[in-house]
């Protein structure tokens, strides 16, 4: 349900946006009414690289908030890289605390282990990386393994953009063009992401902000308008924020 607000007044109507930087979208409560935590991860895809003794080691960082999107991610790696002689993964997925990894044909952990050690130690959840190595002729040892696929990841995550995920709301108002510039000045001062504008024959702004910080702007744009502002305020869902 989406929620309108008529200057002091809120009325329903049937429909929310979908959120132009949502990664997520769910309620405000998992099953049993425990209250979703923010978190951070990795929007869109990184990679990093690491060579030792004629060997490359390939990193490639994907978000994946699901078992099947990681599988996903890691067959499309595969896929790319079948003359390579190992593709090793490491994932962790918020739901059910999930963490998996595989050494792919390399010695017991030396390569899927260190991996995931460097996804744990970094925080980050919703992810998956993928290490392609191509064989340069010479055997690299436990240790000289360990630190190739512990830097790879490394250098992904160091190239990958991170992001808190947390409950926003969006919301859209339409303004005259003489209210436009001052309306844009309260939305961004509050902290909001504001998506570009659509011009007709009003102006109308839409944004992205934390859920329950939007009633002091709510207040800003009633006053702006003298009243006449129509603000909608979608369900509370998942995003980058």
């Amino acid at each position: 349900m989406k929620r309108e607000f008529y200057g002091t007044q809120c009325q329903q109507a049937g429909f929310f946006f979908a959120g132009i930087y949502a990664i997520l979208i769910k309620s405000n409560q998992w099953a049993g009414g425990t209250s979703v935590e923010d978190y951070r991860t990795i929007r869109g895809t990184a990679t990093g690289e690491y060579e030792e003794k004629k060997s490359r080691f390939i990193a490639q960082l994907s978000f994946a908030d699901s078992e099947e999107k990681a599988v996903a991610f890691l067959e499309q790696v595969r896929a790319a890289n079948r003359t390579a002689r190992h593709n090793v993964y490491a994932y962790r997925l918020r739901e059910g605390n999930r963490e998996r990894y595989s050494d792919d044909g390399e010695p017991a952990k030396t390569a899927g282990t260190p991996a995931l050690e460097v996804l744990q130690h970094s925080g980050l959840t919703d992810l998956i990386v993928v290490v392609t190595r191509y064989f340069g002729g010479v055997l690299l040892g436990t240790g000289g393994l360990v630190r190739a696929y512990t830097t790879a990841t490394a250098r992904a995550l160091e190239a990958a953009e991170v992001v808190t995920v947390r409950s926003v709301v969006e919301l859209e108002v339409t303004v005259d063009y003489s209210l436009y510039e001052r309306a844009a000045l309260l939305i961004q001062a509050a902290g909001a992401k504001l998506a570009d504008p659509q011009f007709t024959d009003r102006v109308t702004l839409r944004w992205q902000m934390p859920e329950g910080t939007e009633p002091p702007l709510l207040e800003q744009l009633r006053e702006l308008t003298r009243g006449g502002a129509q603000v909608s305020v979608s369900q509370p869902f998942y995003a980058p924020f």
